[in-house]
């Protein structure tokens, strides 16, 4: 073969051509390559080469030729290798460069021959199956599902040179939301994620997925040039039931578009694009499950309690207020409508709650009726603000199954970091509050306070005390005598439980009694209490003291457990003592109560011969109609009537007619608090049966009162008890 022909060969070869001489100079330049690097063959013969390579390596080129000249060493002499360079315009081209050198002429000069091949078809296709496989195997190894994205973006950013990859997801409402884009401008970003896609957008990017680019690129091409982006390659994202799940796109900082190659990466991209927003939709469904709740969309209370450390954990000096917020009466409307309708109900005041809510506060719902607000950079003051805009904004009724319902709600509020320096004593504090706001009224709020804290120590230190000294035997009993004031004889004696713990001291039943009810304990300590009374009697039996009944105090919580009659039977039995020697003590929440078990509840204990006290009646909201309808012996007079027995006439008003109730009824009327001679003479003249107060003893130890038997007493000349 002939120079000629072999020079005409390399000129009409499809791949670009270039070889240079000792001196680093372009002595061939065929046409395909004018075609590749836009310059024309007079522009480039005799010039440097390294006018062909990427400008960043430019400066270098020259000294790793005349290496090669020298040790024959290098990586890519004899090589085939993808490499990006630049064209005449300045845009990154890929191909694939291989490299041969030869020694030729008299003078045995070397010279280099580089064949650069456009990237393929086939080199698309296979860079896009690794990628695939790139993709999939990060998943398989549980890779964040943001980090896969990135992944992608970068890969396809290597494909294509001098581009920006990015993934977007179609969100709520079609509104876009970048899920991945690293590279692309801030402006850019924000300028598509204020696009909201239409009913009629999507059915046409449903037909045509490439149609897309005209929504992210056509309509913001001038602020794209703007920034440095020129082109765009788009195509919707399908997922496997055909809906459109987001967007993959291409946006190149070259002016000039060379080949429809960037296109086909796109569009082979969005396969696996489509897997990993699956993925993300699945992490995000399972995160919803996990940190919300599902009928509401509020966080729920594991997640709230997240929320509000990590707020605590901020830097420098900030405050924030937690509202605890519970629905008065939503039992009675899940009661009275269903759970259906109590379900909307829930989601309609749920909705409201937001509306009124500013849109940085948290929402959560905590319980069944309860909501947890939490207001950022808020004071005390602002939080009331923000209390009485609740109140105000549920006084419109809600229509639920063509029923208007009111709603009011019991507000409570803790203050970060006055009201704690945690998250649980936070809310603990909130719903003391709000415990406290129920218990005042219905409708309004309550701001933590010193005694909520106090009580919130209460139910964490002493609850806690407190059920060791039960397992350890520390709790006794003491009583305070009931004398019989029409014959001056025992009448018996109220069983009033004391705790003197070791290293926290004496503590008054006023606190320890609210922590037993709060912590779930108070059923054991009415237990004990019922095994100890019916085991003093007999011991006061055995050293010579007859005590006629000994009263026990039981709260509400015990006459809901239908197991009372029988473990007030079994005591009895065990101890051999007559069930007229006890009496129960209820109060008036137990006879407001009135319901069927309770009702059966206290007839079976009648049943049994043992007495029922309502203790402290008139204090509460006791109706006669309920009096008359349970099976009562006996009454007791709040000391409250009794202070000013002396000098109110209406306190005598209320204790004759109390008296009076009492024995038209049938029952023995009991006056607690009585102190003097002259409140004595009183209760005498107006013909109470019996009276209960420091007049004739404070509680006392067993022992004292077999003691106080013993002695004279100035109402009474004679011992109740022989010395």
């Amino acid at each position: 073969m002939t120079a000629d022909v072999s020079l005409e060969l390399l000129e009409q070869a499809t791949d670009g051509i270039v070889v240079i001489n000792e001196r680093n100079e372009v002595v061939f330049f065929n046409p395909a390559a004018e075609k590749l690097w836009g310059y024309t063959e007079s522009e480039v013969l005799g010039t440097n080469v390294n006018r062909l390579v990427p400008s960043v390596y430019r400066h270098e080129h020259d000294s790793y030729i005349d290496r090669n000249r020298e040790t024959g060493r290098d990586r890519i002499v004899g090589t085939s290798r993808e490499v990006t360079f630049e064209n005449k315009t300045g845009d990154h081209i890929s191909g694939e460069m291989s490299i041969s050198s030869a020694v030729l002429g008299p003078d045995r000069k070397r010279y280099y021959m580089a064949i650069m091949k456009g990237v393929t078809e086939e080199s698309h296709r296979r860079k896009l199956h690794d990628l695939q496989n790139t993709v999939f195997e990060a998943i398989s190894n549980d890779m964040g599902i943001p980090d896969v994205a990135d992944l992608v973006c970068r890969e396809v950013e290597s494909f294509v040179p001098n581009t920006v990859a990015v993934i977007i997801l179609l969100g709520d409402n079609n509104r876009l939301r970048i899920m991945s884009g690293p590279g692309l401008p801030r402006h850019y970003a924000t300028a598509l994620e204020n696009v909201v896609l239409s009913e009629d957008d999507l059915a046409t990017i449903s037909r045509d997925p490439l149609a897309v680019g005209r929504i992210v690129w056509d309509s913001y091409s001038s602020l794209g040039i703007s920034l440095g982006l020129h082109n765009c390659w788009a195509s919707a994202i399908k997922s496997r039931n055909g809906r459109i799940s987001g967007i993959f796109a291409l946006y190149s900082r070259n002016q000039y578009q060379l080949s429809d190659w960037p296109q086909k990466i796109v569009s082979g991209s969005v396969s696996f694009c489509g897997v990993v927003i699956e993925n993300y939709e699945a992490q995000q469904h399972i995160s919803q499950l996990a940190n919300y709740d599902s009928l509401t969309g509020f966080l729920n209370r594991s997640a709230v309690h997240k929320v509000i450390r990590s707020m605590i954990d901020l830097p420098g000096d900030n405050n924030f207020a937690i509202f605890m917020v519970d629905i008065d009466r939503f039992r009675d409307i899940n009661d009275t409508l269903g759970h259906m309708n109590g379900d909307a109900f829930l989601k309609a005041i749920a909705q409201r709650l937001k509306t009124l809510s500013r849109s940085n506060y948290i929402l959560s719902r905590s319980g069944a009726d309860e909501f947890v607000i939490v207001l950022p950079d808020t004071n005390e003051a602002r939080a009331v603000i923000f209390a009485d805009r609740l109140i105000k904004g549920m006084q419109e009724p809600v229509e639920i199954a063509g029923n208007l319902l009111v709603v009011s709600l019991g507000i409570g509020i803790s203050i970060f970091p006055e009201n704690g320096p945690d998250g649980q004593s936070l809310l603990s504090h909130a719903e003391s509050a709000m415990r406290r706001c129920k218990k005042a009224g219905r409708g309004g709020y309550c701001v933590s306070s010193t005694a909520d804290n106090r009580a919130a120590e209460d139910r964490l230190l002493l609850g806690s005390a407190l059920r060791d000294s039960l397992a350890r035997g520390l709790l006794n009993l003491h009583y305070q005598p009931q004398v019989d004031i029409r014959t001056n004889r025992l009448y018996g004696a109220e069983a009033l439980s004391r705790w003197n713990h070791p290293t926290l001291g004496n503590i008054y039943p006023s606190r320890f009694i609210a922590v037993a009810e709060d912590t779930g304990q108070i059923e054991t300590i009415g237990a004990w209490s019922l095994e100890e009374a019916v085991s003093q009697i007999v011991r006061w039996d055995k050293e010579g003291l007859y005590v006629p009944a000994v009263s026990v105090n039981l709260s509400a919580v015990h006459f809901c457990n239908r197991d009372l009659p029988a473990l007030i039977e079994r005591i009895l039995r065990e101890h051999d003592v007559e069930p007229k020697r006890l009496t129960v003590e209820i109060t008036e929440s137990v006879m407001m109560g009135e319901n069927e078990e309770t009702m059966k509840g206290l007839a079976a204990i009648r049943s049994l011969g043992v007495g029922l006290s309502m203790d402290d009646f008139g204090t509460g909201y006791s109706s006669l109609s309920r009096l008359t309808r349970l099976p009562l012996t006996e009454i007791k007079i709040d000391r409250s009537f009794i202070m000013n027995l002396e000098q109110d006439a209406n306190a005598q008003a209320v204790t004759t007619a109390v008296i009076g109730i009492g024995n038209r009824l049938n029952m023995t009327v009991v006056t607690e608090g009585v102190e003097t001679e002259q409140q004595l003479k009183l209760l005498q003249d107006l013909h109470c049966d019996v009276a209960q107060g420091y007049l004739f003893a404070r509680p006392m130890t067993p022992q004292d009162m077999l003691a106080w038997a013993r002695q004279p007493h100035p109402w009474s000349p004679d011992p109740l008890l022989a010395p």
